[in-house]
Parts: C-alpha cells; structure tokens; sequence
C-alpha cells in the first residue's frame, strides 16, 4: 500500500511540475510581446523626433534657432505636447535628449524623459504641439542627468528668441515651440523633467541610468543613427 501511494505522490508531483512549466511557458509570449510594444514605442519616438528636428530647421521663423544651435551643449526634443494656452497648466509629453561631448564634440544617443505637470506661459497662445529645449550651459545638461529637475528652480530657463536679430538669453536653458499657423518662444516655468526609464530599458535592452546613455554612452542602438546624425549637422552650421 505505501508503495502505490508513493507511486501516486510521485505522478502528482510529476504532473504538477509539468502544469507549472506549462504555464511559465504559456505566459513568455506575452512577456516577449508586451516587451516588444514597449520598444517600438520607443522607436516611434525616435522617429518623431528626428520628424520634428528637421521641422524646426526648416521653419523660416527659426532662423535664430538654426543659427545657434551650434552653442548648444543639449538638446532636448519633445515631438508631441498637450494643447496650451497664455499661462494655463499643461501637462507636457515625452521626448528625447542628447547631449554634447565638450572635449570631442560628439552626440550622444537619445534619452527619454518626461516633461510634465508645470504652467507653460507663452508669449502668444499656441497649441504646442512640438517643442525643442536648447541646454545652453554645462549646468542646464546635468540637470537632465539628476533624476528630477524643475525648470526655473534648478535651472534657470526662458522663452527662446525667434526671428532674426534676437538676442540669446544668459540662461541655462531656452525653450521653442511651433504649431501650425503660429509660433512662439515658450517658457517652460516650473516644468518637471524626469528619466523615463522603462522606455530607456526597452530601447536599449537593458536597465541603463541618463548618465549611462550621456555620459559614459555604454549603450547604443543603431535606429538612433538618423537622428543623432541630423542633430550633429544641425549644431555644425
């Protein structure tokens, strides 16, 4: 009898282990294909964001932006933005941002981040719907590289001039906006910028920090190539 009830036991444990690897098995498609969405989002937002670059550098009201945008040590491009009015609250969008090595001159790969949940005033009322920072100092990129900045506090920052003439800003970072059938420099006043980590993740494969992708560039992805490309012709004028 103690036999045939080991016998039992053993098929049950056996069959139980095999349900188990069943399920786990089972449920990695859906792990692999939710992975998978993550990353092409990511490269969605490359793509709009290289869109959105040569948008700005064809626009004939931001000729100051062409001009400068060899001075620049960052850039960070936002290639969708909620609607916003003159000094109403919005809740901004996600983005790329590379920067500039001071000794070599080359771009780094894209970042994510957010940008969100401050009142973006601007001098004429547009609806946002593409934005470029322009980190003009040393201390606007390692802003981007904490965790958390706030816009105004940690940094200084103000509406980017447009059109010919117009003065540069002794700021740390100056902000650009353009829409159809208007345009305008937007202070981004109390915005909040944080890493979008899942997005770094899914983009280059593996848990990497702002400073990893910026700094150290430990990372790549080669879906990047166009845009870093189009950013480094962009500030070579």
């Amino acid at each position: 009898m103690k036999d045939v009830k080991n016998v039992k036991n053993r098929k049950g444990l056996a069959l139980a282990c095999v349900l188990s690897a069943l399920l786990v098995v089972s449920a990695l498609p859906a792990f692999a294909g939710d992975d998978a969405k993550k990353k092409a989002k990511a490269e969605a937002t490359v793509e709009k964001s290289l869109e959105s670059l040569k948008n700005f550098i064809a626009d004939p009201n931001m000729g100051w932006f062409r001009s400068n945008a060899k001075k620049a040590q960052g850039l960070f491009i936002l290639p969708s933005t909620v609607r916003a009015g003159f000094i109403i609250g919005a809740s901004g969008g996600t983005g790329v941002f590379l920067a500039r090595d001071k000794n070599t001159g080359k771009w780094s790969p894209p970042a994510f981040y957010h940008m969100g949940s401050g009142s973006f005033g601007l001098q004429i009322g547009v609806e946002a719907s593409e934005m470029v920072l322009m980190a003009m100092t040393e201390k606007g990129v390692n802003a981007l590289l904490s965790t958390k900045a706030q816009l105004g506090t940690d940094v200084t920052v103000a509406a980017g001039p447009v059109g010919a003439g117009a003065k540069a800003a002794t700021t740390d970072i100056l902000s650009f906006a353009r829409s159809k059938g208007a345009y305008g420099g937007v202070s981004a006043e109390g915005a909040v910028i944080t890493p979008a980590d899942k997005r770094n993740h899914a983009y280059y494969g593996k848990p990497v920090t702002p400073p990893d992708i910026l700094i150290k560039r430990s990372v790549s992805n080669k879906q990047a190539a166009p845009l870093i490309a189009a950013v480094t012709e962009a500030a070579a004028k």
